[in-house]
């Protein structure tokens, strides 16, 4: 009886060991939520490499690089047609600017970045 009674013990822990695995595969795997004030709460939680497999490479890109070293320690990047506003209507811009691998401040143009931010509405990200 104790034998069996520690087989059934095993096989739980098995199975419940596999189901937090695969939860926990598919919560790294979790896609970039595109409306507007999700996508701010949310955005600083993906990495670059994230970032680029959901949307791909960003439109322009900026880096900001420290003098000598060539370290990149800031970007800037923008963004077409990814995010939408509270009535359904898409930004034409997104811009995300990055210190290092993560987010720190989102602005959503309604042109195409090349004339700065005063058509825009701009965010920045909170602190996790």
């Amino acid at each position: 009886m104790k034998h069996l009674l520690f087989v059934c013990l095993f096989v739980a822990q098995a199975l419940l060991a596999q189901t937090a695995m695969a939860e926990e595969a598919s919560s790294s795997k979790a896609t970039i939520p595109t409306i507007e004030q999700d996508f701010v709460k949310s955005i600083n939680k993906f990495s670059k490499a994230q970032i680029i497999e959901q949307f791909g490479e960003p439109a322009k890109s900026d880096d900001v690089k420290v003098k000598g070293s060539g370290k990149v320690v800031a970007s800037i990047w923008l963004y077409h047609f990814i995010n939408t506003a509270a009535d359904g209507s898409y930004y034409e811009t997104t811009e995300l600017d990055f210190i290092d691998d993560k987010v720190v401040m989102v602005a959503f143009l309604k042109n195409d970045g090349s004339e700065g931010l005063d058509a825009g509405q701009q965010y920045e990200v909170p602190a996790q």
